[in-house]
């Protein structure tokens, strides 16, 4: 019995020391990694940390309550969603330097607070996407509001993919419930779920503020995703994002315009006749979904022809 008990013994100091050594290898190799990953490796380091909220958030100049505790966890969770979900939110701030000198141009003619510039980037990452409800464009259009707003929407022209009017019909959009609302952050309540439910909800729960409302998850969450972005393209190193001038995406600028006043039998031909090509034409001007333009209204279109 006395063996046994020795052996046991033996045994257990055994693995203990294995352990140990095992341990060591693993803090020496984990230590040399970190030695060469600051000496040029090409792994990405990542730190989780969670987002600091030790400031005042404003949307559009309206203060965001962040003393009411639902309203601090509703940001955090929309600031660490967005941070953390990386290849997404990178690719969005490069895609930010073509369109938001086109947003905030069209915003300051109009009278609309620049903020608003992140509602493209919340609707659709800046991409001409498709939603599972069908709305489409940057400014992620349903056909009606489309047409409501003087977009055109046909089985060869949708102009909810053409940034210029498109971001012009978001704008009168904007506008219009601005003033319905008397606020910017009500307007923009709007432009996620409509107008007419968030004035019912108004009336039926008896507040006055989007932060009080009882809505949807996606309503609910959606101003805090507006103010995500807007905390992180304002300050993409505070939350690890390093981008220099030169890898943004420029603006699409160089280009000529044409006058197209009758059909276009093949875009394909048009484009190459053009000294360009149809993936080329489409990317200038997406709002042309077709393979051909019949025009049979006899209107006078703009396209874009790359230089």
């Amino acid at each position: 019995m006395m063996m046994k008990n020795m052996l046991r013994g033996y045994a257990g100091v055994a693995a203990a020391l294995f352990t140990i050594g095992l341990l060591a290898s693993y803090s020496v190799s984990e230590k040399g990694g970190a030695g060469k990953a600051s000496g040029g490796d090409d792994r990405l380091p990542q730190v989780i940390r969670a987002a600091s909220l030790e400031k005042e958030f404003y949307y559009a100049g309206e203060k965001v309550p962040t003393g009411n505790f639902d309203v601090r966890e509703r940001l955090e969770r929309e600031l660490l969603v967005s941070t953390y979900q990386h290849a997404t939110t990178l690719l969005s701030l490069k895609k930010a330097a073509r369109y938001f000198p086109l947003f905030d141009k069209v915003f300051r003619e109009n009278g609309i607070p620049e903020d608003f510039r992140y509602m493209a980037v919340a609707e659709s990452n800046l991409n001409n996407v498709v939603s599972s409800a069908g709305a489409r464009g940057i400014w992620q259009f349903m056909e009606s509001a489309a047409e409501y707003y003087g977009l055109e929407v046909s089985d060869e022209v949708d102009e909810r993919y053409h940034p210029e009017k498109a971001t012009q019909a978001a704008a009168r959009f904007i506008k219009d419930h601005y003033k319905r609302f008397g606020n910017w952050t009500l307007a923009a309540a709007a432009y996620n779920v409509g107008g007419t439910r968030i004035a019912k909800e108004l009336q039926l729960q008896g507040v006055k503020s989007y932060y009080d409302l009882q809505i949807n998850d996606e309503t609910s969450r959606y101003l805090f995703r507006l103010l995500a972005y807007k905390e992180l393209f304002e300050h993409p190193e505070t939350y690890g994002y390093y981008l220099e001038k030169d890898e943004a995406y420029p603006p699409l600028s160089k280009y000529k315009v044409v006058e197209v006043k009758g059909a276009i039998p093949s875009l394909a031909q048009f484009a190459q006749d053009k000294g360009t090509n149809l993936r080329m034409l489409k990317l200038y001007n997406p709002w042309l979904i077709s393979t051909k333009l019949t025009n049979a209204a006899k209107k006078t279109y703009e396209v874009k022809i790359p230089e």
